[in-house]
């Protein structure tokens, strides 16, 4: 994951205008947790950047993991994913505090996996195992939905959700066992993920479509980061307002 730090920073520089101040470092869990945690997740630093943020990557039976969707869950964890998102929003000192840090989990979640959706487009997915550990991630979040919603509306038990991922999907033993259960104790979380990816994705999608060769990724970026994390349908109405400006010369 360190060596991929440099690489994806480079890329990054194509699609994207503005930085968070705040640096991330990269860790491995520590061993009183690693077992009952996620393959990687995101802890914001301080806004005044004395305290970095971190990507955590999970390193308990470290033989299960594969190599292949490394990158992807770099994307949506470090850069431009979580640690972009995150830090943009609280070290803007113009937004309310009940704004910079707190959040919603359809926005938040929808740009982490709007994030692996950029690895193409960034030129970061040159191997092509790469790229299928990204579409195991699509095929995975697919999975997330049919059991966060088998277990919390139609009764399916832990088996039940195991063996529909193992039916399913790559994942290791070590992975089902750990998402089944974290999917068990929060209700709806799967679903707000991506549910949040494809509403950003059709937010870009209608901006691009209406300003043509207009359109500049990085200023949509920027436009999407900039006051943090908000309901989704409030996010839709102010990419409307910005490209309405754009079309009839506003500001």
């Amino acid at each position: 994951f360190r060596g991929m730090a440099e690489e994806i920073a480079a890329a990054n520089q194509a699609l994207f205008a503005v930085f968070p101040k705040t640096d991330y470092e990269i860790r491995a869990y520590e061993p009183y947790r690693e077992k009952t945690m996620s393959r990687g997740s995101y802890q914001a630093g301080t806004p005044d950047g004395s305290r970095k943020g971190i990507f955590y990557a999970n390193t308990y039976n470290v033989g299960s993991r594969t190599r292949w969707n490394m990158k992807s869950l770099f994307l949506h964890e470090a850069i431009p994913g979580h640690h972009y998102q995150i830090m943009l929003q609280r070290e803007n000192e113009s937004l309310p505090r009940f704004r910079r840090f707190g959040g919603f989990t359809a926005y938040s979640e929808g740009w982490g996996l709007y994030s692996e959706s950029l690895g193409k487009e960034l030129g970061v997915y040159e191997d092509p195992m790469e790229y299928f550990g990204a579409l195991s991630d699509e095929l995975w979040r697919a999975i997330r939905l049919v059991t966060d919603t088998g277990i919390h509306a139609l009764g399916w038990t832990r088996q039940e959700v195991l063996d529909y991922m193992a039916a399913n999907s790559a994942a290791s033993e070590t992975r089902r066992v750990q998402e089944a259960e974290r999917f068990m104790a929060i209700p709806g979380q799967a679903l707000a993920y991506k549910i949040g990816q494809l509403r950003i994705r059709e937010i870009r999608n209608r901006a691009e479509a209406r300003l043509g060769d207009r359109f500049d990724v990085k200023a949509f970026h920027t436009e999407v980061l900039k006051d943090g994390s908000m309901p989704l349908s409030i996010l839709e109405a102010k990419i409307d307002d910005w490209v309405d400006a754009q079309l009839t010369g506003g500001t």
